[in-house]
């Protein structure tokens, strides 16, 4: 939305902050997407999605891995076609042009990074806690130390996306070797005779009999644990050349990911029964204590530890570059979008969203209702964005890009909105959450207008050749 003032502005005008720093290669894009996919919700609700469909744990995270591909198409040709650091906000406006609406879905992503970051963080305190046997009480010990690592990752985010995203190659390995741990465990037990397969095709009923429910069920709780490539758009800016290497590095990303996913499952439900795992938040433990029970578990303590560390990190990282990206298009107000100009990163947008994680981490629950509420959210961007693609194929562009087949936007959105309903099984809380979440961007709208009409600046829509005083990535 280029913002003029009484008429309209040269584009050469929005130059005065310098540009991102394009640092990223198909590689650390590649670590990017998986670290941010994997962490807390495989690590913290592979017991709960057991609990609600039994043995056959795999199936949900494969059919939220379908849905999540889906959708990957669709961002696949839109981030190709306009690779701009708004993301799904500046999808969302450039398909419907109502300034409202692109708002509430840039807030909408917003609070998903920002609350599943702030659920991560307490996670990492909680498990520092039992790693170090801390003894920190479920409260203000907790609350405390999730408030400090937090501050930590904005430090980290602020030194810059370089040292970010190489940050998160450590902790996406940290995180892959835990997982991979999981799987050889269970292999091995498989090869030994120990536990038991035929789990993995034991499906547990609803009231009614029906096998279905609890599958659809189970799998508005594992897609939290697919979401995250969508994290990936808002970093285009920062990457060399997107729209060549995003299409094979997204794919081969979730296929990545999908596969370990589904080998976990399998490997967690053969040495542990899923009424067993589903008790607690710690399911991959209880693995590693039944199928090596030699294994110290101090150690795989830590792993989940730095696990969940990733995942804030990454959101983090997703949420300052969204609200510097639609700052930069003055739908939320213009200081957002400010770089340092020696770090060349976005200073004022990483302490908003810091100050809003800390508020999270203080007032609001664990991972049952934030991560819920986080899926919940993502899967109505999902709708909005599916929709968007087909909306924008009117749209031509200069450059070549990403074409999706018609069908899979269709599917996509679909599937997206089925799995928002209440009929999914899902619980009211994250409704009331997301509510809440809406309701303070529907105030902070009214604030940005107010802002705007005091300083004299008019939203008009996007310039599709001058976004932000850049043209296209190439």
């Amino acid at each position: 939305m280029t913002a003029v003032t009484g008429t309209e502005v040269n584009p050469q005008e929005r130059t005065d902050q310098p540009a991102l720093k394009q640092v990223m290669g198909p590689w650390l894009l590649l670590l990017f997407i998986v670290g941010d996919i994997l962490g807390t919700g495989i690590y913290a609700l592979t017991g709960q999605v057991a609990g609600h469909v039994g043995g056959a744990v795999w199936l949900p995270f494969l059919v939220a891995f379908a849905v999540a591909l889906l959708t990957a198409f669709s961002y696949l040709e839109l981030v190709t076609k306009y690779p701009r650091a708004a993301g799904a906000a500046l999808y969302t406006h450039k398909a419907f042009g109502i300034h409202f609406i692109t708002f509430i879905v840039a807030f909408a992503v917003m609070c998903s990074g920002i609350t599943s970051a702030s659920t991560a963080s307490r996670a990492f305190a909680a498990n520092l806690s039992s790693a170090l046997g801390l003894g920190l009480e479920d409260g203000i010990g907790i609350t405390v130390a999730g408030l400090a690592f937090m501050a930590l990752v904005a430090a980290i985010n602020l030194r810059g996306v370089g040292e970010s995203v190489k940050a998160n190659v450590v902790l996406t390995c940290v995180e892959l070797t835990g997982l991979l741990i999981i799987i050889v465990i269970g292999l091995w037990a498989i090869g030994a005779g120990q536990g038991d397969v035929s789990r993995i095709t034991q499906f547990k009923t609803d009231e009614s009999g029906s096998l279905v429910w609890p599958v659809i069920a189970a799998t508005t709780l594992a897609f939290f644990a697919m979401v995250g490539f969508e994290d990936s758009v808002n970093m285009a800016e920062e990457c060399k050349n997107p729209n060549r290497i995003f299409p094979k590095v997204l794919l081969g990303g979730l296929v990545v990911t999908g596969i370990i996913y589904v080998l976990v499952s399998i490997s967690a439900i053969t040495l542990v029964e899923p009424a067993e795992l589903a008790e607690g938040e710690t399911p991959l433990l209880k693995v590693v204590q039944a199928g090596a029970p030699n294994f110290p578990i101090w150690i795989f303590g830590f792993i989940t530890m730095f696990a969940v560390a990733n995942s804030a990190l990454i959101n983090m990282l997703m949420a300052s570059r969204l609200v510097y990206g639609m700052s930069r298009e003055h739908v939320l107000p213009p200081m957002l979008g400010k770089v340092h100009q020696t770090r060349r990163t976005p200073y004022i947008a990483i302490g908003f969203t810091t100050l809003l994680a800390f508020a999270l981490i203080t007032f609001v629950g664990g991972v049952p209702a934030l991560g819920g509420t986080t899926a919940l959210l993502l899967l109505c961007v999902f709708t909005v964005v599916n929709v968007a693609v087909l909306v924008l194929r009117k749209d031509t562009v200069e450059h070549s890009h990403f074409r999706t087949p018609t069908l899979m936007p269709i599917l996509g959105a679909l599937s997206c909105a089925f799995l928002v309903g209440p009929w999914t099984g899902r619980a009211v809380v994250q409704y009331q959450i997301a509510g809440v979440l809406i309701a303070i961007g529907v105030v902070l709208w009214f604030v940005t207008v107010l802002v705007n009409k005091k300083t004299g600046t008019m939203v008009k829509d996007p310039d599709m050749e001058t976004m932000g005083g850049r043209g296209p990535i190439n």
